[in-house]
């Protein structure tokens, strides 16, 4: 089966090709791999990736060449570094260079894509002509005129992680790991990690969009391992953000520090959980992961577009109770904001669930065409070498009247649900099997002994729809995380005040 077949059968769907360095297309003429050069203080972001504006029109041009209606370059370099501490010692770093360019072609809701490690004009054009394929018949070919457009920066950081050095990180996890062992004589291994990145992308389309972002990250991470009477127990915190080297501050570390020791030493007076149906009160900050997974995926528009998900058309129907808002939020420097998608769209505040009344779906550019509406600027991939699909950036739940004192004081006999550590969902029902860490019993209105390895079972969409009383301490996580979706991780934030919740199925070891 020869490319342009291959791309005519999975025509109605996504056609990926993962093209090498050198095109099989262009092997008679064998092009270097071009390195992206820095753009410097009078450089242009053409500069940076060693092209220019008529080499992308005509890149662009090419993926429209075969009657499609839409074409787009997406290129992007991220360079990453990665320094380890284990026991006192660094025990692993490395840096890691991305460079490539991913050329995407739509006809209707047709996708051909196609992605290049190599920067020429020669192999640039033979991707776009393999995106091109999907369609069928002749284009005119010809793209609007490029129109830069500009945005406000976010993220600013006024010395780029380049220019910092590990004779700076170092020193950083030397003082994690002293004062994790500092918390108590039962911290018996540390290990603990500070990686940081920066992203530069570019993207340009068929209807004359031109725009670009620097996007730069950082997350610091600390595990500890403690023993008490030949039993170990493990646990961990991080902590991340758009931002440069002063977020990694003396606060920033005490709060890894903290909370890394104190959820490792919690374990050893945890016991099994109740078993059963019971009230749950979720916790403020770090069980936002159970809205993001168990309840975000089906706001995503490519599942009610394809009927998969429970929410499809429903726009305007109450799925919650009065008082339930939920917002995603491109915004701020936390870890999911972004300034622009990855197509190119300016990021925003979406109201997707409005006073308990569904009212908007996350969409990218291929949705927000089928529902003739417009993108909420949700379109993200994991890199140059996927396209983009409707994502969440930071899922939360605005804050209620009720205090957290308020919302334990109404359970006689419940879980307090502190922290997740991992789950399976099924996305167009919303079922969900989530493992917490640890917890705590409620009894008579009050907090009582920690309890660990409990699983909670439900529904998303019955769990939402259960929800009693919403606290006043909203709490949004920029921990660590990524968020997969079709063989695609993107980072995420998450946050929940605290939630009380009617009866959610509570599962677990029993006591020995």
């Amino acid at each position: 089966m020869n490319r342009r077949d291959f791309l005519r059968t999975a025509g109605s769907g996504i056609a990926l090709i993962s093209l090498p360095p050198v095109l099989a297309s262009c092997a008679g003429s064998k092009s270097a791999v071009r390195p992206a050069a820095s753009s410097g203080a009078h450089g242009t972001y053409f500069d940076a990736f060693g092209v220019d504006a008529g080499c992308i029109r005509r890149v662009v041009g090419r993926a429209l060449s075969r009657g499609a209606d839409f074409s787009e370059v997406y290129l992007q370099h991220k360079i990453t570094h990665w320094v380890g501490l284990e026991d006192g010692q660094v025990n692993r770093a490395f840096t890691q260079v991305d460079l490539g360019a991913g050329i995407r072609a739509l006809q209707g809701d047709a996708t051909g894509f196609a992605y290049s490690e190599d920067l020429s004009e020669e192999a640039l054009l033979a991707a776009a002509e393999t995106a091109a394929a999907v369609a069928s018949g002749k284009g005119p070919g010809v793209p609007a005129e490029l129109s830069r457009a500009r945005h406000d920066n976010p993220y600013p950081v006024e010395v780029p992680w380049s220019e910092v050095g590990v004779d700076k990180k170092v020193p950083i996890l030397e003082r994690v790991d002293r004062a994790c062992r500092a918390k108590d004589p039962r911290i018996i291994k540390v290990i603990s990690y500070l990686t940081d990145e920066f992203c530069r992308i570019l993207v340009a389309n068929s209807e004359g969009l031109l725009v670009e972002d620097d996007q730069p990250m950082v997350v610091l991470s600390a595990s500890c391992v403690a023993e008490q009477n030949g039993r170990t127990e493990t646990s961990g915190h991080s902590l991340s953000a758009r931002d440069g080297l002063p977020f990694v501050s003396e606060a920033t570390v005490n709060e890894v520090v903290r909370r890394a020791a104190e959820y490792t030493l919690l374990l050893f007076d945890a016991g099994p959980p109740p078993v059963g149906e019971l009230p749950v009160v979720l916790a403020p900050g770090v069980p936002g992961i159970l809205l993001h997974e168990a309840m975000g995926h089906g706001f995503e528009a490519d599942f009610n577009r394809k009927g998969v998900s429970i929410y499809s058309n429903r726009i305007g129907e109450r799925i919650a109770p009065a008082g339930v808002t939920i917002l995603d939020d491109g915004s701020g420097r936390i870890r999911g904001s972004v300034a622009i998608d990855d197509e190119g769209t300016p990021t925003q505040k979406t109201v997707l669930v409005e006073d308990g009344v569904l009212r908007s779906y996350l969409h990218d550019r291929i949705s927000a065409r089928h529902y003739k509406i417009a993108s909420t600027g949700s379109g993200r991939r994991e890199s140059f070498r996927f396209p983009p699909v409707p994502r969440m950036r930071n899922t939360y739940m605005l804050a209620g009247r009720s205090s957290p004192e308020e919302i334990i004081g109404s359970v006689k006999r419940g879980l307090y649900a502190e922290m997740f550590s991992n789950g399976q969902v099924n996305i167009g029902a919303g079922d969900f099997t989530f493992y917490l860490k640890h917890g705590r019993l409620i009894e008579d209105g009050k907090l009582q002994g920690y309890v660990k390895d409990a699983n909670l079972i439900g529904s998303g969409p019955k769990v939402l729809a259960a929800v009693e009383m919403i606290g006043s301490d909203l709490e949004i996580v920029s921990g660590g995380g990524y968020c997969g979706k079709d063989g695609q991780r993107v980072p995420v934030g998450f946050g929940l005040p605290t939630l009380k919740v009617g009866a959610i199925s509570i599962g677990g070891r029993s006591a020995s």
